[in-house]
């Protein structure tokens, strides 16, 4: 099994907003890019523990601005070219259709019965127009099953609580839900998952 040392991209003002993001390209603010940027140096310390090269890995991120960004930002702090990684447009977040820039309280607004119906099974029920979190997980599974060496990937909260539930790590009910650090490493390995940050 490689090792998967995952970051999500660091905070955006959407997400200090409350608003769903989705497959919307919305800029790092200040604080995502510290953030982005204390990743790289947890992920720093991570190798140097283990006596692991950067150099060594293989780096991926989403293809959404947010990642790629973030991405650069920990490349910068392993001293990498900042944009020698690959893009896969399986890492991308889970597309929100019509809800992508709305809160929690205008989705409710919108439609109080789809919004119930959703909260009570969100690994199954699609936002309108967007995709389930299934959809992401099938999609996210495909990406790691063509992963052969360790690597660095960087994507989103979404498709992180995906390789969760496709790795055995969480079950849908208990990912759907699980909050995702920024400015952290989650490592997937033969040991387990555990967070750094």
């Amino acid at each position: 099994m490689p090792t998967i040392y995952y970051i999500r991209h660091g905070e955006t003002q959407w997400n200090a907003d409350g608003r769903l993001q989705g497959t919307k390209d919305v800029p790092l603010n200040d604080l995502g890019r510290r953030q982005a940027a204390a990743a790289g140096r947890i992920l720093a310390g991570l190798l140097t523990r283990d006596g692991r090269s950067a150099a060594a890995l293989a780096f991926v991120a989403s293809p959404l601005g947010r990642a790629r960004a973030t991405m650069e930002l920990v490349r910068g702090a392993l001293k990498l070219p900042p944009a020698e990684y690959a893009t896969d447009a399986r890492l991308r977040e889970i597309a929100y259709g019509q809800w992508e820039g709305s809160t929690l309280p205008e989705m409710q607004a919108q439609d109080p019965v789809f919004f119930a119906r959703r909260q009570a099974d969100k690994w199954s029920v699609a936002a309108p127009g967007g995709e389930s979190y299934a959809e992401v997980q099938a999609r996210v599974t495909g990406w790691y099953e063509q992963v052969t060496v360790d690597t660095v990937a960087v994507a989103h909260g979404g498709t992180a609580r995906a390789l969760m539930v496709a790795l055995g790590f969480e079950t849908p009910a208990s990912a759907a839900d699980l909050a995702i650090a920024q400015g952290a490493v989650y490592v997937f390995g033969d040991g387990g998952l555990t967070k750094y940050g």
